[in-house]
């Protein structure tokens, strides 16, 4: 009777949110802000990436979506597919909510070697199972982790009827499980966030879960909870060494949502960070719960949600809401004693690329307008440059009324920045408007910058991919003018190119 009572409640619950998102007016439609070659779905709301993975010749993309509002609500897995990492098919929705709860965030491997008995080279997705009416009794019992498989490469899913195959100890955040094959100890682990902290678990058919270990009391950023976890090795000069993703909200550098990382040991049981230093593997107010990609070979693929969970559910685009970082490749660089991750746009990229402009050798002093050199600047291009000299400069993207993006570099205080007090909408928001800084932690002398500039966002990646930064804006019209100042400055090369998507 309890069970019926609480299932009842659930549903209930469900239908009346889900009754108020889908009745709630649609703002009127935004194209000019709806990016070409980021993900985002035709409508609705997205956030975080879930389940990606590759498997024969498809990349595929699950993320958490409400498909009858435009705002958070009862949690869908929805799916999308790509043959390049760039141009992508929104497929039905894969998961649905059910008696056990929303659908929150997990991953998808491929079960080569049938461990689960699901069939051979099945894709399994291990998810959060969130129940909303155990969450309001105040059970801390709410989240759960549960499986479901696929037999014909993601187009239907089967939920496991032995589910949740981990059940919650009794503690508040228990979610977003990142589960890869450890082949030295043959057996799957499972990274799991709980509170503001990670435990690993291990399975050898990923139905059976044992705890292995726990990390992070006492190291990295605590201003909130701990969220969507990967753990995966890279190679630097021959030596493995494994990257812990923990993201974190609230608690980023500039503000909200943030993805910081570790790097260390991992022996099957225990993570063992080289180093006590936080790290972040993005900068900017706009990069969170990213992952990686399963079964993608040598390359480690990165993507995360564009927005932040300070203002996502606010910002100015219709019908949809948000979308997808450019997929990024990680690597890893030594700066002093520091093992830094790196992070540059897929090569996928360049394959978008038009007929573009190259200049060499531009002098500015004080203020230069590219422009009419460029012949017409669009919303959607790369943009590479390197100065000759580490001095303070600073890109300019700008329209007739008055707004303009700013995106530069300031030599006393060693850091990068993007400047979007005055780049367009911002009062959807009182923490959206603002500038934002990385530190520069290369050293030596000046590198390429890129950016990758998408109708409404902006990637920034320079010194070999150590510091990145994604930000969002919203001019009320394109940003068609570029310009470059600095007291003093020559740009050795500089290449722009407009970027087709789909």
């Amino acid at each position: 009777m309890k069970k019926t009572f609480l299932l009842a409640l659930s549903l209930a619950a469900t239908t009346s949110l889900a009754h108020a998102q889908a009745t709630a007016p649609v703002p009127p439609a935004t194209p000019q802000y709806r990016p070409a070659y980021h993900f985002s779905p035709a409508a609705h709301w997205m956030n975080d990436p879930n389940g990606m993975v590759y498997s024969k010749g498809v990349y595929h993309l699950f993320f958490q979506h409400y498909p009858d509002g435009m705002v958070w609500g009862p949690m869908h897995w929805g799916h999308a597919t790509s043959p390049d990492l760039l141009t992508w098919q929104e497929q039905p929705i894969a998961l649905f909510p059910d008696s056990l709860g929303y659908i929150f965030s997990g991953s998808v491997v491929i079960d080569a070697n049938n461990t689960a008995g699901f069939g051979p080279n099945a894709m399994v997705a291990i998810f959060t199972h969130h129940d909303p009416v155990t969450e309001k009794l105040g059970t801390n019992k709410h989240q759960n982790q549960s499986l479901a498989y696929s037999l014909d490469e993601g187009k239907t899913w089967t939920k496991y009827q032995g589910n949740p195959v981990l059940k919650n100890p009794g503690i508040q955040d228990f979610r977003d499980p990142k589960v890869s094959w450890h082949a030295a100890t043959k057996k799957w682990v499972m990274t799991l966030a709980t509170k503001d902290c990670i435990t690993f678990y291990s399975s050898s058919d990923l139905k059976s879960w044992a705890k292995e270990s726990e990390f992070g009391a006492t190291l990295g950023a605590h201003g909130g909870v701990w969220e969507c976890p990967d753990l995966f090795p890279l190679t630097l000069n021959g030596q493995t060494h494994w990257v812990l993703i923990v993201n974190l909200n609230p608690g980023a550098p500039n503000g909200g949502s943030g993805t910081q990382y570790f790097v260390g040991r991992f022996d099957g049981h225990t993570f063992t960070p080289s180093s006590t230093t936080t790290k972040w593997a993005d900068y900017g107010p706009d990069d969170y719960a990213g992952v990686t990609y399963h079964n993608t070979g040598s390359r480690r693929i990165f993507q995360g949600w564009m927005s932040n969970w300070d203002y996502s559910n606010q910002v100015p685009t219709s019908p949809w809401r948000n979308a997808m970082t450019v997929p990024r490749e990680l690597g890893l660089q030594k700066v002093g004693a520091e093992l830094y991750l790196t992070s540059r746009p897929v090569p996928e990229v360049s394959k978008l690329a038009r007929p573009g402009v190259s200049l060499k050798t531009i002098r500015v002093q004080k203020q230069l307008d590219l422009t009419p050199q460029l012949k017409s600047v669009g919303d959607k291009f790369e943009l590479k440059l390197t100065p000759q000299t580490l001095t303070t400069w600073a890109v300019v993207l700008s329209n007739s009324q008055g707004e303009e993006l700013v995106i530069g570099f300031d030599k006393p205080k060693n850091e990068y920045y993007i400047d979007r007090r005055k780049a367009g909408k911002t009062d959807f928001n009182t923490k959206f408007a603002g500038r934002h800084t990385a530190p520069r932690l290369a050293t030596g002398g000046p590198t390429e910058l890129t950016l990758l500039v998408d109708a409404s966002s902006v990637e920034l990646f320079t010194d070999q991919g150590l510091t990145v930064m994604t930000s969002t804006f919203f001019p009320s019209q394109p940003l068609n003018k570029l310009q470059l100042r600095a007291a003093d400055l020559t740009v050795t090369q500089l290449r722009y190119a407009p970027l087709a998507g789909k």
